[in-house]
């Protein structure tokens, strides 16, 4: 996005020089990488930046009301509510597109937002090699705040870990050797020290559980959860009659909290009044049917992998909703193919992480990750036969 750099960069590439960094980025975990990674990063200038963090800050400000956890109670759904709840996620991921307003400005648009980690630990590699390889300006950064690899790295992992030993701390997941985002867990172990635990894995003894590690029984003092409910839902029975202990009163802290997973997410889209936020509501409280109905997707708040979205939303479907409790009309967004490559531009979504150390006031945008494409939507379904597209991050100027 910043023309210069752009062509700098460009001008630069070669098809060589790109697999030499694949199989860089690729031999810390030879074969973890299964997404496709982009042939370059984006660069964005510090006015961008700027707007995005102005949409993340004030989206903070409503999470961080005395009463937002009132407002989203009707956020969980009964079958995956999970006791202990603590005061609040300590993580976010806000996801932003690069847009094109009606005006032909580009602006950030907020897509999606989640109380849940991503790729914390991989994005340190990632920037590493990136450097490596390419030539990235030094007043560029993909961390924010004053952030860099040493500090970032060492407040994830005291978020992660906190007072316990790495030992007691486990990342737990379904099956997770088996995870497209499997690089992020032996990352994430690599800089925290905490071991990768299936959920068919767990032992429990009471309210206590253990793991097995170099054949010793170790109690779990603390769970860093990769799972996604919803994903539990659709495993075979064996699994989902295993993740039944989840929902019981476990003598273990929760990093972060699986309640917050719904608690932050398309639910809260509605409190949220920004520019940079698509206007949005709940369907059972729309006085009146917009009459451009074509500029509108309607979304159930409850769905697993974005299944049941429509895009190009009629009246009929409005009606035929069952449940408008249970679903959002929001404002669609239009993508800017602001990403110059070799052959046609691509479009891009940045993904910006929130870290909430215990006793902070609020959490602090840290890092990032971005997603280039050139289909109709994001994501590698729609990008099989494309170049230039895939996992990348942001570099923003300091």
């Amino acid at each position: 996005m910043v023309p210069s750099i752009r062509q700098q960069f460009n001008n630069a590439f070669t098809e060589a020089k790109y697999q030499a960094y694949l199989q860089d980025l690729n031999s810390q975990f030879k074969g973890a990488i299964e997404f496709r990674v982009a042939e370059t990063p984006i660069f964005i200038d510090r006015s961008f930046k700027d707007k995005i963090l102005s949409a993340c800050e004030s989206i903070v400000d409503v999470i961080v009301q005395p009463n937002f956890v009132e407002l989203t109670n009707n956020a969980i759904p009964s079958n995956v509510q999970v006791p202990n709840e603590n005061g609040h996620t300590q993580f976010i991921a806000f996801d932003f597109g690069i847009c094109e307003n009606e005006a032909g400005e580009l602006e950030p648009q907020l897509i999606e937002m989640q109380g849940f980690p991503t790729l914390f630990g991989y994005q340190i590699w990632h920037d590493e090699i990136n450097r490596k390889h390419f030539d990235i300006p030094e007043n560029y950064s993909t961390y924010l705040n004053g952030f860099n690899a040493e500090s970032y790295q060492a407040l994830l992992k005291d978020i992660i870990v906190g007072e316990h030993a790495p030992e007691e701390v486990i990342l737990l997941e379904i099956l997770p050797h088996q995870q497209k985002t499997r690089i992020d867990f032996y990352f994430t172990a690599l800089y925290t020290g905490i071991s990768i635990v299936c959920l068919t894995e767990l032992i429990k003894e009471g309210n206590d559980l253990y793991y097995i590690k170099d054949q010793k029984k170790i109690q779990i003092k603390r769970i860093y959860n990769r799972i996604i409910f919803d994903d539990l839902q659709q495993q075979s029975t064996a699994i989902q009659a295993k993740g039944q202990i989840l929902f019981e009163s476990l003598n273990v802290e929760w990093i972060p909290h699986p309640n917050w997973f719904y608690r932050i997410s398309k639910y809260t889209l509605p409190f949220i009044h920004h520019p940079y936020v698509p206007t949005t509501w709940f369907l059972n409280e729309l006085k009146q049917i917009p009459a451009d109905l074509e500029n509108y997707v309607l979304k159930p708040l409850f769905s697993f992998a974005g299944q049941g979205v429509i895009i190009d939303v009629q009246q009929k479907d409005i009606e035929a909703v069952p449940d408008p409790e249970n679903w959002i009309l929001q404002k669609k967004v239009k993508y800017a193919a602001v990403v110059n490559t070799p052959n046609e531009p691509a479009k891009a979504e940045l993904r910006i992480f929130y870290f909430w150390k215990e006793g902070a006031d609020r959490p602090v945008a840290t890092n990032n990750l971005a997603r280039l494409s050139k289909g109709k939507m994001i994501g590698v379904r729609y990008n099989q036969d494309k170049d230039w597209v895939g996992g990348s991050l942001a570099y923003f100027e300091q």
